[in-house]
């Protein structure tokens, strides 16, 4: 009667060897996501009419946290070896896309899904030649190869067949160039395109593929659609749940990181309620598709994020609430205003109310901005003068010093940070995913169920 006992128990703890491989796996990556954005957003979130503060998606999926050094001695990863380790359960170096030291390919998650007859789909709200969806499609030895990146999209094949039967989110630049147009050629292999949200929405037949901006998307706070990175999933989705082989599904969060690194918690918490209706999609997916799993996690933290800064023992989101764009859309609003109209738009856009000598510090980066480069941001920031890339950069840091001051936010820095970073999964298998883990772990034991079939 022990032994028996003993036995269930044991396996009980270890559902991997006692149920079958999900058909179908959903894989979310928050780029830059650390724990303490997770919790940021619970108390943005919060019903302040409540006494009690509110669980959000991310906490009823929570089951785990996972390491992320890079293969290198630096022990903060950049999303390139993030990725590459997510998606091939491979360390490399920072900068790699799914490369060894050697530069030799390592064979990612799409890929062995794809050599097994699955449909696979990636969707980013950056451009899709980014590092994280990159890793998952591509190989190369430096992420800022987006052309020959962009290339591999079409010249990597498995068996024949792209490696990618979906793919959303933006990048027409480099998918259109002078020297080879891709998109073309992803036409001519009967790849129904869109470049448009419309368009998006017209998309009924695999493979897909839609390119919706020239580089990344605009941020979720930014964007006149509303929940692009949900919007992609759905129709990611939509076209998959005919698979009769299955299908793997990356989705990454991309601009959690952006605004991470620019230290716009405002930015940061937009693009986290995007991705939070995006897990909810595929939460939703799970349970009316139980053969599926769903897991999610981060290729690092970004930015050393803080609730609450200066010594004050508070945090306040009724001032993120209040703030209704990026700091760059901010800064281009005020470069239109007057002088005399500054302090109006200021409040118009964030609605805090600033003193004179916080006004005066604004009104002086405005006027630098303005004495370098005129009344208005240029659309190509890359070829931008030392002294135009300062005053821009002075007139966005005012206008973030004052946000973050006022909701009591703190950064240490406007890189990825070596914290844990968490993991949460949803389906039978979700306890695979539970407890401490290193990055390449989440990746073998998905790369396991796809071995398995």
């Amino acid at each position: 009667m022990k032994k028996i006992i003993f036995s269930t128990l044991f396996i009980a703890m270890l559902p991997q060897f006692v149920q079958a491989a999900p058909k179908n796996i959903i894989y979310m990556i928050g780029d830059g996501m650390g724990p303490a954005y997770l919790a940021a957003y619970r108390y943005y979130q919060d019903d302040p009419s409540t006494k009690a503060v509110e669980s959000t998606i991310y906490d009823q999926l929570w089951v785990g946290v996972a390491s992320t050094y890079p293969d290198d001695d630096t022990i903060v990863t950049d999303s390139a070896a993030g990725a590459t380790a997510l998606a091939t359960h491979t360390k490399s170096y920072n900068g790699a896309i799914s490369v060894n030291h050697q530069h030799q390919p390592l064979t990612t998650m799409l890929e062995i899904a794809k050599a097994k007859g699955m449909h696979t789909a990636i969707v980013a709200t950056s451009q899709i030649n980014h590092a994280t969806p990159a890793s998952f499609m591509a190989h190369n030895e430096s992420r800022k190869n987006y052309n020959d990146i962009a290339n591999d999209y079409v010249d990597n094949k498995i068996a024949g067949k792209f490696v990618a039967d979906v793919m959303f989110g933006g990048g027409t630049q480099y998918f259109i160039r002078k020297d080879r147009n891709l998109v073309n050629e992803f036409k001519q292999a009967g790849f129904h395109y869109a470049d448009s949200w419309q368009g998006l929405s017209q998309l009924n037949k695999l493979p897909a593929l839609a390119l919706l901006a020239p580089v990344g998307l605009p941020s979720a706070l930014d964007n006149p659609v509303v929940d692009p990175l949900k919007t992609m999933t759905e129709k990611a989705l939509q076209l998959l749940t005919p698979s009769k082989e299955g299908f793997v599904l990356m989705v990454e969060g991309s601009q959690i990181d952006w605004c991470g690194h620019a230290n716009d918690i405002a930015c940061a918490m937009a693009e986290m309620d995007d991705f939070a209706k995006a897990i909810a999609t595929a939460k939703a997916y799970v349970d009316s598709h139980p053969d599926t799993i769903l897991v999610v996690t981060a290729d690092h933290e970004t930015g050393g994020l803080s609730l609450g800064a200066e010594g004050d023992y508070a945090w306040n989101t009724k001032v993120i609430k209040g703030v209704k764009h990026s700091a760059p859309e901010i800064s281009r609003l005020l470069l239109q205003s007057s002088e005399t109209d500054l302090s109006q738009t200021w409040t118009k856009a964030t609605n805090i109310a600033l003193t004179s000598a916080e006004l005066a510090s604004l009104t002086s980066a405005q006027q630098q901005v303005k004495s370098a480069i005129g009344t208005t941001l240029p659309t190509n920031m890359d070829n931008l003068t030392t002294v135009q890339e300062n005053a821009i950069k002075t007139l966005n840091a005012v206008v973030k010093q004052h946000i973050n001051h006022y909701s009591r936010t703190g950064w240490t820095s406007g890189a990825h940070t070596a914290i844990d970073v968490p993991v949460l999964s949803w389906g039978q298998q979700r306890l695979d995913f539970a407890g401490f883990q290193d990055n390449t772990d989440i990746a073998r034991k998905l790369i396991g169920y796809l071995e398995s079939k």
